[in-house]
């Protein structure tokens, strides 16, 4: 067999269902193999920011390894942005790439270039084939890599000739399925159930590694066995959210900035960290340290390298999430006396009527917008809550629309069924879309996109049309970088303080998203009020074909 061949069987073996990517002359013995027959699809995008969005969304979706094969150097170099998201995230992305044919990289010849050294700060694992005899084992060994804890990308160059190189009897087994769940130390346990029984004013601080890891019913749970609020990831490292985000104990993500981060921790004198990195903030100010001294730390995490990586915890809780967080719950129920399970069920009553009261504010402002032209971001989410089908899945790259108000509005109905970028390389939304869809084909989705997020991923409409993937994109049209523009305000720069901003504009002229949309193959329209935007998410959701909505804002 061939080394294209080799690679084309073992992925197969390995239950590879997609090859996301945009070839190049040496990839081509590549493309040639997996023009025969295969149950391989290769979905072909026309850039590499879309390629590996898609491939990131749909390894976080299924938890199993998502392929991208991509051009040596060039190829390579245009997909590290979307590279350092999935890195971020931890999603098992395969990259693959061509190289220089051997008997020419002596004379630096066009293409070629030190990919594994480009690749490696943001892989878990970065490599080349040097001989045809190695690739079935370096193959195996990045699909096992890939979705080992901690989970995360790695990178397989493959030089042209040996693609094209034949080896007698590969060995073409396919990874052996390793399950990875370790039960967590009974001392440690034991610890975080004495200060979480001791607890006054709990909180559960939880993220996307919850969800992932199954445990989201486990860990609604123990909110309410403690009575605590539940606080999600910051927006600027959530990817997904760790319970339904309806559920009365949920309070929305946590903020970005550190004073706005104190203001909550110093509620509280116990706090479960469970699946996420503390602090994880965006731009500095002061204090410099936002976790009260006061704060006891209860960390939980597969990944013992977190645990007290940026804090010294009080209690520090390694192994399987499901099983930790089911089995502190367990614990904290047989050890708290009559009086502390009488307490945690008032905080958790008086919780539940606070959220809902946030709620009802939230609603009433929203109803009080639906009327309004231009339409505005309240009027915005309020169409898609009314609208979206009830087992919508929603991605967002829109934070500023946004704000988390779509959860605080109960949607999506489950923690699984939201998706955000990590590492916030702008781009990723529009892709991302299309492989969460390739990975549920069920559930109806959403890309919830900024203006500016959508223009670097805007090649991805041309492979949902060609595809013929169902997947609806409102674009969030405000004409500007806006979250630059309240970073400046974070910072206090003087002339943002006048209203004056430079390179943030997204007019003169203004970008036609209908235009484009259509150009690309991908039905669209403008909605320029919130009925016309209702009226167009029914449609598009009932489409065989993707639609684009394009929402000019008021803001």
């Amino acid at each position: 067999m061939t080394g294209a061949e080799i690679i084309c069987e073992l992925l197969a073996a390995g239950g590879v269902r997609y090859i996301f990517g945009n070839p190049g002359s040496t990839e081509l013995p590549l493309m040639d193999a997996l023009v025969r027959e295969t149950p391989i699809d290769y979905i072909l995008t026309l850039h590499e920011i879309p390629a590996v969005a898609m491939a990131d969304a749909y390894a976080q979706a299924l938890r199993t390894p998502a392929v991208v094969n991509l051009h040596a150097s060039c190829g390579v170099g245009n997909a590290m942005g979307m590279l350092y998201n999935a890195w971020c995230a931890g999603s098992p992305v395969v990259l693959t790439a061509g190289q220089q044919d051997r008997r020419l990289l002596a004379q630096e010849p066009v293409l070629a270039g030190d990919t594994v050294a480009v690749t490696r700060p943001w892989t878990k694992w970065s490599a080349e084939v040097g001989r045809i005899e190695d690739l079935p084992r370096l193959l195996r060994r990045a699909l096992q890599v890939a979705v080992a804890p901690p989970s995360g990308p790695v990178f397989l160059s493959v030089p042209v000739d040996l693609q094209m190189e034949r080896l007698d009897k590969p060995d073409l087994r396919p990874p052996a399925p390793v399950n990875p769940a370790v039960r967590p130390p009974e001392a440690a346990l034991e610890r975080a159930v004495e200060l979480l029984v001791a607890a006054e004013h709990p909180v559960v601080l939880a993220g996307s590694r919850v969800t992932e890891a199954g445990a989201s019913r486990e860990l609604a749970e123990l909110a309410e066995r403690l009575g605590a609020p539940i606080y999600s990831d910051t927006h600027a490292s959530q990817s997904r959210l760790p319970v339904a985000p309806a559920h009365p104990l949920y309070a929305g993500w946590l903020p970005l900035w550190s004073p706005e981060l104190l203001a909550i921790l110093r509620r509280h004198d116990a706090a479960v960290v469970a699946g996420m990195d503390l602090p994880r903030l965006y731009i500095y100010r002061e204090p410099a340290n936002p976790v009260p001294e006061r704060l006891r730390l209860i960390q939980l995490d597969s990944d013992p390298a977190r645990l007290g990586k940026n804090l010294p915890v009080h209690a520090a809780v390694a192994g399987d999430l499901k099983q930790a967080i089911a089995e502190l719950r367990f614990r904290i129920t047989a050890a708290q006396n009559w009086e502390q399970a009488r307490r945690a069920m008032e905080r958790r009553e008086r919780l539940g009527r606070k959220h809902e009261q946030a709620r009802t504010r939230l609603r009433e402002e929203i109803e009080r917008a639906m009327g309004e032209e231009p339409v505005t971001p309240e009027a915005l989410l309020g169409a898609l809550a009314r609208t979206l089908p009830p087992e919508a899945v929603v991605v967002d790259e829109a934070p500023t629309t946004n704000r988390n108000r779509l959860a605080m509005l109960g949607v999506p109905r489950d923690a699984a069924g939201y998706f955000a970028h990590r590492g916030w390389a702008l781009g990723w939304g529009l892709g991302a879309a299309v492989g969460v869809k390739l990975a549920w084909p069920k559930r109806p989705v959403l890309a919830l996109l900024g203006d500016g997020a959508a223009l670097y991923g805007i090649q991805g409409l041309w492979t949902a049309a060609r595809y013929r993937i169902p997947v609806v994109f409102v674009v969030a049209n405000n004409a500007q970088y806006k979250i630059l523009k309240e970073c400046s305000g974070v910072m206090e720069l003087p002339e943002a303080a006048r209203g004056r901003f430079l390179g943030m504009d997204l007019t003169d002229p203004a970008i036609d998203f209908v235009g484009l949309a259509r150009s690309f193959g991908v039905e669209a329209r403008r909605c320029a009020s919130a009925a016309e935007l209702t009226e167009g998410l029914s449609s598009a959701f009932s489409s065989a074909a993707p639609v684009l909505l394009d929402v000019p804002l008021a803001e």
